[in-house]
């Protein structure tokens, strides 16, 4: 928890420090929050998924920050207890179609038996489509990654490795009504052939005014290394808002 808390503090600084030399600064917030309940009379079940993300931009320069918190029990059983949070920026290049961009993420998940990891890089990215209406986004770069894990739900493993980290995101607006969006990683270790991390974030939103959506998401992990993996298919509202 003291890391998120660091990780944040450091986010707001560049936020301040970001917005004071900059003359056209354009801002954007989303909060987003999901879930499930399942009642039965053999059992029941329950999901909660916040994510919340700001977003500072300019001509050249865009700094994101998110973090999300997953909840679940199933019969009385934790089955998901899962922190994340993270920094990105992106700096643009003559045209904006290419970019380098940094990242620094921190993981805390019950679900996928990580007591903490830390992955800090850098990298390329091409914008292969960009419109107000459809983008298609490629990136490829190098993270350091430093984890605490439980393997076999029970034995430590504390390791760092370099990974390769490949990402294809896209978002689809459909008459200004139906938002379709995604970022999915491949994230492979380059010294272990066996150890490689798969994440996908895709959601299907339908605006019911200009900061008020219904949401339907889907999130996916997989993590070799602990052979852990979960599914979350949730739905709720999301509020954002431009200024």
């Amino acid at each position: 928890m003291k890391r998120i808390v660091l990780l944040l503090t450091a986010l707001f600084y560049c936020f301040n420090t970001f917005a004071q030399f900059s003359d056209s600064v354009h801002y954007y917030v989303k909060y987003a929050s999901t879930g499930s309940i399942n009642r039965t009379n053999d059992g029941n079940s329950y999901l909660l998924n916040n994510n919340m993300g700001f977003k500072i931009s300019r001509k050249r320069i865009t700094l994101n920050t998110g973090a999300s918190y997953v909840y679940g029990k199933q019969d009385r059983n934790v089955t998901n207890n899962d922190v994340s949070a993270a920094m990105d920026f992106s700096v643009y290049r003559g045209l904006r179609k290419f970019y380098y961009w940094g990242l620094a993420n921190y993981d805390k998940s019950y679900s996928l038996k990580i007591n903490n990891r830390f992955q800090g890089g850098g990298g390329v990215a091409y914008d292969v489509v960009k419109s107000d209406e459809a983008t298609l986004n490629l990136s490829d770069g190098l993270l350091f990654e430093n984890s605490d894990l439980f393997l076999n739900d029970t034995v430590p493993d504390l390791y760092h490795t370099f990974r390769n980290s490949l990402r294809v995101s896209y978002k689809w607006v459909i008459k200004k009504t139906v938002v379709v969006e995604g970022a999915n990683y491949l994230q492979n270790s380059l010294t272990h052939g066996n150890d490689y991390i798969i994440k996908c974030n895709n959601s299907l939103s339908v605006k019911l005014s200009s900061w008020l959506s219904i949401t339907a998401a889907m999130t996916y992990n997989k993590l070799n290394r602990t052979d852990r993996e979960n599914l979350l298919m949730t739905y709720g509202l999301t509020v954002e808002k431009f200024f």
